[in-house]
């Protein structure tokens, strides 16, 4: 892909929208200084001090950031609870330009949250203590599924692309639940020509007509279930995708870390490496900005190894961006491509 065909399609994103459906999350950070710990008079334990209490839309919300940060249209579709982390998840949202007009809000179920402590040591070095984690663990009632479905399917014709953010791992208690999985089926058979997406921690193997961006150990457990290897052989991963694909009949985006994005489609294997970088990086949410690349370069008209060479360049600026949820602008884009060629 040459420079003048990157750039037509980077500036082809403020005319497309992208529908978000799945699990918003709210990460929550707490800035901690040990230098200001304190012992607890009641228990003897130590009292870790904040600093500064800072949040930002995650899991689904990460695509989200990463879509608008790149001047693409962005209509959210989840479901959320009535307090102060919903409160906080649809401030952020509305900050950057989101329409959350489907947003689901409902009474018995949690907002769910990533609260992430990070310390700062005495000598300078940040990182992150034990994550706290608020989740739904009872199935999504059924009502709510209904309202779920309906705007989904209301919002179909009104969006150019539909990605679907698969977070929550118990079965059913998350936003994408068998029969939400079923209707984006029948959408996508309905729809040949609608871009749709899909990424899941556990379930990516349970997607039809539509396609996926999984990692090695994800595609491989939706091929062989029962594998407990972490850290898969690049060729069992690669033996898998191609069985996904072949099983799905849509695209394969798979991910492999710093060797980049394994594309498998009706044209055969594709790889793209990744962008290489200098310096420290943080790869917390670089799955998620390379769907945002993948999908906002589909939506027009991108080839798949266009769309994918798309989502390494969005991720190698992302990882760069330590602590916190990362994003790429279009001119930083465009630049990392041209700081690319001139470095072969």
């Amino acid at each position: 892909m040459d420079q003048e065909r990157i750039a037509g399609l980077l500036r082809c994103f403020p005319e497309r929208r992208v529908l978000v459906v799945g699990d918003f999350f709210l990460d929550l950070y707490f800035d901690l200084d040990r230098s200001l710990s304190e012992t607890s008079i009641e228990t003897g334990l130590e009292a870790y001090q904040v600093v500064k209490v800072r949040s930002s839309p995650g899991a689904a919300g990460t695509v989200t950031s990463n879509l608008r940060a790149l001047d693409i249209g962005v209509t959210a579709l989840g479901v959320i609870g009535v307090d102060g982390m919903g409160y906080e998840l649809l401030r952020g949202l509305r900050a950057r330009g989101v329409d959350v007009s489907p947003l689901i809000q409902a009474e018995d179920r949690f907002t769910p949250t990533y609260t992430k402590p990070m310390m700062r040591e005495q000598d300078g070095r940040i990182h992150e203590l034990n994550r706290l984690d608020i989740k739904n663990r009872t199935a999504l009632p059924v009502q709510i599924e209904e309202q779920v479905i309906a705007a989904l399917c209301d919002q179909v014709d009104r969006v150019d692309g539909i990605v679907v953010a698969d977070q929550v791992q118990e079965r059913d208690c998350g936003v994408i639940t068998g029969r939400v999985r079923e209707e984006l089926a029948a959408i996508a058979s309905a729809h040949p020509g609608k871009v749709i997406v899909a990424d899941s921690r556990v379930r990516i193997g349970e997607y039809q007509d539509i396609a996926v961006k999984p990692n090695a150990r994800e595609v491989v457990a939706a091929i062989r279930p029962g594998w407990d290897d972490e850290s898969p052989d690049r060729a069992v991963a690669e033996s898998c995708a191609a069985a996904l694909f072949e099983r799905n009949g849509r695209p394969v985006f798979l991910t492999v870390g710093a060797d980049g994005v394994i594309v498998f489609d009706r044209e055969g294997r594709t790889h793209v490496p990744a962008i290489r970088v200098e310096g420290p990086i943080d790869i917390v949410g670089a799955g998620d900005s390379t769907m945002a690349g993948i999908a906002a370069a589909l939506c027009c008209g991108a080839s798949h190894a266009e769309a994918a060479l798309l989502g390494a360049l969005v991720a190698s600026i992302t990882i760069q961006q330590i602590g916190t949820t990362g994003t790429a602008t279009r001119a930083q884009v465009l630049d990392r491509y041209r700081a690319t060629l001139e470095t072969g």
